[in-house]
């Protein structure tokens, strides 16, 4: 396991929606009531950065064509079957650490 700063958790408030790069990898970030999950950052339909939609509950919109993934599954709203890639994550005091070479 290969865990990573990607945010604090001063500036991943709840309710919040943060882009993590990585090298080539990116990651959204995102915080539901206090949780926090992480998701690759391309939308599977055509390649948006989930990070720059909004975050609804646990539901994160892509800014290009309004799909909707659940942030705590990564399944698709209307099809389960698409799904975006999630990552292990830990908070340690304020920072929040991501597995970058692990998906769940």
């Amino acid at each position: 396991m290969a865990f990573v700063k990607a945010a604090s958790l001063a500036k991943l408030t709840p309710g919040a929606l943060l882009e993590f790069r990585n090298g080539e990898q990116q990651f959204a970030l995102c915080n539901v009531a206090g949780e926090i999950h992480v998701l690759e950052n391309h939308c599977p339909h055509r390649g948006g950065p989930l990070a720059m939609g909004a975050l609804h509950g646990n539901m994160v919109v892509c800014p290009w064509h309004a799909w909707e993934f659940d942030c705590t599954t990564g399944a698709c709203d209307f099809n389960p079957e698409i799904v975006v890639r999630r990552y292990p994550v830990k908070v340690e005091g304020d920072d929040v650490l991501i597995d970058v070479d692990t998906t769940l």
